[in-house]
């Protein structure tokens, strides 16, 4: 049957702008609708706005510590207003160079605003302004996104609360504020608005933060975080949330086991306790697409229950991260429009929290190759034994290499450290084309550098090779007389 569209792409964020992108380029007659404005949850709500905020309490930050330095800069205050107008204007700009509707427009990609739903596995209705047109096509990507989970706390749904969506439109900072969750938006966002000058305490049910990181570095971050004044309650079980007389808000929490509750007070209450998917107006039904609470269901190759339909990003609940869903984009268009057979690369996903210092780490974590039963060992280099970090005074760090002992093949790696979201790059790159712990300490590294501490990282792994017994026997070989060397399991060289 003849179709209006190649590819129609539903929702214009990450994933959205990515896989028209890609079906243009390949020579698709593209459609993409979007329900608000494009660039999706990354450019308005999440990643640009909480990197603008977080950039502007480090300058802060950096202001008050440059004492350390010889500079004197005096008091340090901060004008939240303008603080948000700047977000706000970064915003815009960033959505002006790269998401705004004339762009894809002339990649030749028809861009049209309106909230789409299935009205057959071949064709989509598109609602605006009071009227539906109906469009068909021969693939689909759906890229509607997530949104900002509330968990069934009693009393949460009906006190005001902020989330990532309406955190960044506040032009009265709190005095005061509580953040429910501390994975990467609420560790982001604590960090930011204690340095803003905020009290801040934090509250999760797990027993530290950042539970899918390496324990070692979450648990430093978090000293770090401590000493800087942010406050925890680990271990914590929200009983209830609710509005004070005054405006406050107060969160109740039961202890285990069972004691006096905790009452928690602050003036304002961010809620950071995960995604959920949008789902709900699609009428998947329609489509013949499965999906459960999670998300669209997709296998490897981004395809849903229905064939012809794909699906990317957060609206499949997999992995809440702009990069993999950008990622997710090109491997459904690459399978919608060429049949390639591309798929997910879960194994080689950098993941990275931009606290300061940044928290990064990308393949199995320490705690999974243990339980695993993997033959592994981990190579340790720390920020204080990298020039570069000891010049910037950001010596407050560690690198973690996971290896094969007897090639240096790389399992994993984690470093908390400054540039540490650049550094695991290199470390990301070389997992996925085979590069060992051998090539990157014989690949040479500008100094004086961060990456430096990578290579000096891989040198341990190098060095530890030359034992005792094989320097002996070149010694006999060639008549060398040194000391032989030894080193402890852990000792940095």
């Amino acid at each position: 049957m003849p179709t209006d569209y190649d590819l129609i792409v539903i929702g214009g964020g990450a994933a959205g702008l990515t896989a028209s992108g890609v079906g243009a380029s390949l020579g698709a007659r593209t459609l993409m609708v979007e329900q608000a404005r494009l660039g999706g949850d990354c450019t308005w709500y999440g990643c640009v706005p909480s990197k603008a905020l977080l950039s502007a309490a480090h300058a802060a930050h950096a202001a008050r510590r440059a004492g350390a330095f010889g500079v004197r800069t005096g008091d340090v205050s901060v004008d939240f207003p303008e603080v948000v107008a700047r977000v706000h204007a970064l915003r815009e700009q960033i959505y002006e160079e790269a998401d705004a509707p004339e762009i894809y427009e002339q990649m030749g990609i028809d861009v049209k605003q309106g909230t789409a739903r299935f009205a057959n596995p071949r064709a989509i209705e598109i609602a605006s302004n009071g009227t539906v047109e109906r469009y068909s096509a021969r693939k689909f990507v759906i890229a509607t996104g997530g949104r900002a989970f509330v968990p069934p706390i009693p009393g949460l749904r009906e006190a005001p609360h902020l989330t990532n969506e309406t955190l960044f439109e506040e032009t009265e900072q709190p005095r005061r504020l509580l953040v429910l969750g501390a994975g990467p938006i609420g560790t982001e966002m604590a960090q930011a608005f204690r340095r803003l000058g905020s009290e801040i305490a934090v509250i999760d049910q797990a027993p530290r933060i950042l539970f899918r990181d390496d324990e070692e570095l979450s648990a430093m971050l978090q000293a770090r975080l401590e000493a800087e004044g942010v406050r925890y309650a680990l271990n914590a079980n929200v009983s209830s949330v609710r509005q004070q007389d005054g405006g406050g808000i107060e969160v109740r929490i039961d202890k285990d086991p069972p004691e006096e509750p905790l009452v928690l007070q602050g003036d304002a209450l961010l809620v950071a306790t995960g995604r959920q998917p949008n789902v709900a107006a699609l009428n998947l039904e329609a489509a013949g697409v499965a999906y459960d609470a999670r998300g669209v269901q997709v296998n490897d190759r981004c395809r849903t229950s229905r064939s012809g339909i794909y699906a990317a990003g957060d609206v499949t609940g997999r992995f809440a991260f702009t990069h993999m869903s950008e990622h997710m984009a090109k491997v459904a268009v690459m399978n919608a429009l060429l049949k390639a057979p591309a798929k997910i690369d879960a194994a080689h996903l950098p993941w990275t929290t931009y606290a300061d210092p940044e928290l990064a780490h990308v393949g199995a974590t320490e705690s999974a190759l243990r339980a695993s039963g993997r033959k592994f060992e981990t190579l340790r280099f720390p920020y204080d034994r990298i020039d570069r970090a000891i010049t910037d005074r950001e010596d407050d760090g560690l690198i973690k290499i996971h290896a094969r002992p007897r090639d240096g093949k790389i399992l994993g790696a984690s470093i908390l450290g400054a540039r540490g979201g650049d550094l695991i790059c290199e470390l990301a790159l070389a997992m996925r084309r085979g590069v060992s712990l051998r090539h990157i300490s014989d690949t040479i590294h500008p100094y004086p550098s961060y990456g430096l501490g990578v290579r000096r990282a891989a040198d341990q792994w190098y060095i530890k090779r030359y034992s005792p017994a094989f320097v002996r026997v070149l010694q006999r070989l060639f008549g060398y007389r040194g000391k032989v060397l030894e080193y402890g399991p852990d000792e940095i060289v």
